[in-house]
């Protein structure tokens, strides 16, 4: 598996609450710094104030071994789907998406466009069985991130390196899946 892969991880968990409410949780950015051992604040941008494509945030990151870091995500999709009563298909997916951005240059150029995003995150809501089957996805690169310097010096680790922060990345996922679950089934 190669970086430049974009190699990804998928969690996903069954909430026994309605789209809606699980749709308010994960769409509410500051949510995670309550749930994400690694980001620990968030702010909207240039004016916006909720989901919306294009609306940019930032992001404030710390891990240990790492100084602090700053990224700015921008909203890449907003898929609400609202079904007539007594509808065929009751089980569209509804879905959030933002590409992250190292927008301060740490890892190389600053990027502003998501087409060079360190990675792309991903919330898709699908109603089941009177609740909601929610999965979170991420897919990491193309843009240069704290793996890339590493990878430049070592690159027979480079799978090594993959691995381990996909392992990172999936345990941090389980646990905000299980805190939206927690939090939308005790009405939160």
């Amino acid at each position: 598996m190669r970086y430049a892969d974009g190699p990804g991880t998928v969690c996903e968990i069954f909430v026994q609450a309605p789209v809606e409410r699980v749709w308010e949780l994960v769409t509410d950015i500051e949510l995670p710094t309550r749930l994400s051992p690694e980001l620990q604040r968030v702010a909207w941008l240039d004016g916006a104030d909720g989901p919306a494509l294009g609306a940019r945030f930032e992001g404030h990151n710390r891990r240990e071994g790492l100084p602090d870091w700053r990224t700015v995500s921008e909203v890449t999709e907003v898929t609400v789907v609202t079904e007539p009563a007594g509808s065929a298909d009751p089980t569209r997916p509804r879905a959030f998406a933002w590409a992250v951005m190292d927008a301060d240059g740490r890892y190389g150029e600053p990027v502003s466009e998501t087409a060079g995003a360190l990675a792309r995150w991903r919330f898709d809501l699908t109603p089941e069985d009177g609740g909601t089957r929610l999965r979170q996805s991420v897919v990491i690169g193309p843009g240069r991130s704290a793996m890339s310097p590493i990878i430049d010096a070592k690159p027979e680790i480079e799978e090594k390196v993959i691995d381990l922060r996909l392992g990172e990345l999936h345990r941090a996922m389980t646990a905000t899946l299980e805190g939206v679950k927690s939090l939308a089934e005790q009405g939160e």
